[in-house]
């Protein structure tokens, strides 16, 4: 009897190691798929956007460490912004735009911005540049739960007017270069619209930020991460770190990226 339980034990024993080894395989190999399965991209280009902001963001984005499917979205493109043409893709960015927020709603439209929250709310991503973070607030989009407003003249902030500046903003306890041109501060409300902030303005007002809007994930920056050396111009702010375009995006999508393997 005690031989049989012992081979009984050895046979099981076996069985559960060779049970394991196939589960931590299938995990590994589902990690892999969906490490390599590429995060599909709509860029809105129109009306709302400035000439070459579009265009600039695909261009950052060609470089990033991840897969990714791009493709153009907005009332002149093929694929307009509507609910079925966003069901295909995994996060919406709304580029930077002109000084006209009402009109920059407008060009998307009352079917383009439902559109818009419906896809956020269903656990999909927002990225808002700029105007694309304006528009996201309490007065147009509503993908968070506070008004916005520029960071030009804030005190301690040293942008004094509505132009071109390059600007050290810190991201991860690091001071890095950032194209800007009249973007807001960010603000929330925690409890309401998971106001977490991701980087500062020199002065402390933060810079970029990341809510939570029904199911999804919304991340929003007044400067530019998008901006090459085209945008930048002279590095002004001395000891800060001049990183790339595609480095900072790859950073900025991995907060959508991490949502969809949660999925």
């Amino acid at each position: 009897m005690r031989l049989a339980s012992d081979a009984s034990q050895r046979v099981r024993y076996r069985r559960g190691i060779f049970t394991a080894m196939l589960f931590a395989l299938s995990v590994a190999s589902g990690v892999s798929l969906a490490a390599q399965t590429p995060l599909n991209v709509a860029v809105y280009r129109g009306a709302a956007g400035c000439e070459g902001c579009s265009e600039m963001v695909v261009k950052a984005l060609r470089g990033v460490a991840m897969p990714l499917s791009i493709a153009y979205i907005g009332e002149h493109e093929k694929r307009k912004l509507n609910a079925q043409n966003l069901r295909q893709f995994d996060l919406y960015i709304q580029p930077g735009g002109g000084q006209d927020i009402p009109a920059a709603y407008d060009a998307l439209g009352d079917e383009g911005a439902r559109a818009v929250r419906d896809f956020v709310r269903s656990g999909k991503g927002y990225l808002g540049l700029c105007m694309g973070a304006y528009l996201a607030d309490s007065n147009w989009l509503g993908l968070i739960a506070s008004p916005l407003d520029s960071e030009v003249g804030r005190p301690g902030s040293h942008i004094a007017d509505e132009g071109d500046y390059t600007i050290a903003v810190t991201w991860d306890h690091r001071q890095e270069t950032f194209y800007y041109q009249d973007g807001p501060y960010l603000v929330g409300q925690t409890q309401q619209d998971g106001f977490t902030p991701v980087a500062f303005y020199r002065n402390g007002d933060v810079a970029m930020a990341r809510y939570v809007y029904g199911k999804g994930t919304v991340v929003l920056t007044g400067p530019h991460p998008e901006a090459d050396e085209r945008w930048m111009g002279d590095v002004s702010d001395s000891g800060a770190t001049d990183t790339s375009p595609q480095q900072k995006m790859t950073r900025l999508l991995a907060y959508f990226s991490t949502q969809r393997a949660a999925k």
